[in-house]
Parts: structure tokens; C-alpha cells; sequence
């Protein structure tokens, strides 16, 4: 097969069908085998029946219903686990994708051997001050923390090489950061390519002003795990090793200080210099722990399942 869209939704009912035979005229005018993953996300509106309808009308259209709302991360990941496609395609249900991009996004995977391809939304129809002025905040931090140069990150609609989601683990509300992880996972080769953003045709965005906050604070997590989360005793032990052997040190010379040069000065518990030595060491000490703690987790940890499935179609 060479392509698999993937479609995670919320409450989208009124652009499913249009949508949908979008993406499928496109298809069939560029005679690729394809598949059409929907993943409904818990919607609460007529989501689900219409993916049953188009089912029903078209075997290519596959269909995931999670028993409630889980996230964006969790939906693309339920995706990705059933992608078939040599290429597999994401992009947001709500016809601010263009799905004629899919052939140039298919090419840049299958010619030019790029790994990951995301889109890059260069000129917005959002507001630009809650939208896109955040959002260019937020890339170019994005950028400097990672080193991953895209200028659009958040930009739904993006090309993946089949192995490349198969070997990423998308989780919390990392899909903002799919290209960081699949650059921490050894797909280096991550292009960007130009497309068309249009305006939301119905109902409103389901992403309000906490997405950027939460982006920034899931930016600092996945650049602490992308250094340390394989090896946490490296920063925590080496923090507390550093803090202990101050702490030891001051200590030793607060004592020194008392039994050969002023005997008859202030007992050593009397001066605020000795707590903070003592501080320091314990503060050191319970940092050492909490890599060595990290350390047993990360051995002893199994995978648990972060959604439900409540139905599923043509799989």
C-alpha cells in the first residue's frame, strides 16, 4: 500500500464527508493504493456515524473510536499502530489541511528518501495575536532547545516513512514534538515543505491559549528525557555527588577550624555555617537517591496501555 492518512478528530462531523472525498479524488487522480484512518477522539457529536457511513460507502476508509477523550498524542498513536502504508500522512479533520499536498509530501518520502517531512503553514489565517505570534514564539524555541530546524512544528499536516512511526512512541502531548522524537530515535533526515493553510470552514478550534503554555512545558520535558531519560543517574547523581562533597567539605572545615584554631569560640552547632553545610549534604544525598530510584524504574518499568479502544472498522 502506499499511503495511509492518518486523521485523528474531535467533534468534526461537518467536514468528515467533505473531507473525505477530498483526500479520496486525490487518490485515485494520482492512482495510489491508499488507506483512511479515522480516529475519533471521544467526540460527543455525530462524528462516529458519519465514519460509519463513509465505511460503508468506501472500503479504504478504517475507522477508530476511543472510549473517550484521550488526546491528540493517543489518537495519532492508535494510528500509527495500524498504518499500513508505506507513507503514512497526518492531518487535522477539520479542512485546514489541503489534501492536494499529499502527492509532493508522498514524492519527498519515496525520492528524496526524507525520513519525515513536515508542512510549514508560512502565510496563517489566524488571529495574530493569540495564534500566530505564539506560535512563532513557541518554534523558535522549539528550534534552539531541540536543533531541529522547522519553522512550523504544530503544523498537522506532515509525512512520516512507515518505520518512522512505528518506532516512536507519541505519548502525553508530544505531537507537537513528533520530529524531536524522531530525531532522538536516529531518523536524522527531516525535511519541511511549504503549504497551504486555510480557514476553519466549520465549528471552532478545539485548542484554546493553554496549548502554548503546555507546549513550552512539554518542550522542557522532552529536551530533560531526550539528555537524561534513559540515564537519570547521570544528572541526579552527578548533582548529588557535587552538593554532598560541598557540604562534606564545609563541614570539614568548620570542624578543623574549631579543633585546632578557635577551641574556645562558639560550639560548631551554634554557627548557621554548619546547617547549611548539613543541608547541602542531605539535599545532595536525596538527589543521588532520586537517580538511583530513576535508574530502578527505568529497568523495571512495563508499557501500559494510555487509551481505550471502543470500536474499530474495516481492520
Amino acid at each position: 500500500m502506499d499511503i495511509s492518512v492518518v486523521i485523528p478528530l474531535l467533534n468534526e462531523q461537518e467536514s468528515l464527508t467533505e473531507l473525505h472525498d477530498w483526500i479520496a479524488n486525490v487518490m485515485q487522480s494520482n492512482r495510489f493504493s491508499y488507506e483512511i484512518i479515522f480516529i475519533d477522539d471521544g467526540s460527543t457529536d455525530a462524528s462516529w456515524k458519519t465514519i460509519e457511513t463513509l465505511a460503508q460507502k468506501d472500503i479504504n476508509v478504517k475507522g477508530i473510536r476511543l472510549l473517550k477523550n484521550f488526546g491528540k498524542s493517543q489518537a495519532l498513536h492508535a494510528g500509527f499502530a495500524k498504518a499500513q502504508g508505506d507513507v503514512v500522512i497526518t492531518m487535522d479533520g477539520d479542512l485546514q489541511d489541503n489534501p492536494e499536498e499529499i502527492p509532493s509530501l508522498y514524492n519527498k518520502i519515496i525520492t528524496e528518501h526524507f525520513d519525515l517531512v513536515s508542512g510549514w503553514k508560512k502565510k496563517r489565517y489566524d488571529n495574530k495575536f493569540t495564534k500566530n505570534l505564539p506560535s512563532k514564539l513557541f518554534n523558535w524555541a522549539a528550534r534552539k532547545t531541540s536543533g531541529v530546524k522547522l519553522n512550523d512544528f504544530n503544523c498537522g499536516l506532515k509525512a512520516y516513512r512507515n518505520n518512522v512511526v512505528k518506532n516512536i512512541d507519541v505519548n502525553g502531548e508530544m505531537h507537537r514534538y513528533i520530529p524531536v522524537l524522531a530525531k532522538n530515535a536516529g531518523f536524522i533526515n527531516i525535511g519541511e515543505q511549504v503549504v497551504q493553510h486555510q480557514a476553519r470552514k466549520y465549528g471552532e478550534t478545539k485548542f484554546g491559549m493553554e496549548r502554548f503554555i503546555n507546549g513550552f512545558l512539554d518542550l522542557i520535558t522532552i529536551w530533560f528525557i531526550s539528555r537524561f531519560g534513559k540515564r537519570p543517574m547521570h544528572l541526579f547523581g552527578a548533582l548529588g555527588v557535587i552538593m554532598f562533597a560541598i557540604g562534606f567539605a564545609f563541614s570539614t572545615y568548620l570542624g578543623i577550624n574549631k579543633a585546632f584554631f578557635h577551641q574556645s569560640g562558639r560550639l560548631i552547632t551554634q554557627r548557621p555555617q554548619f546547617y547549611i553545610a548539613l543541608t547541602t549534604m542531605i539535599i545532595g544525598s536525596q538527589f543521588f537517591v532520586a537517580g538511583f530510584l530513576g535508574e530502578i524504574i527505568l529497568r523495571s518499568r512495563q508499557d501500559k496501555k494510555r487509551y481505550l479502544v471502543k470500536d474499530e472498522l474495516n481492520f
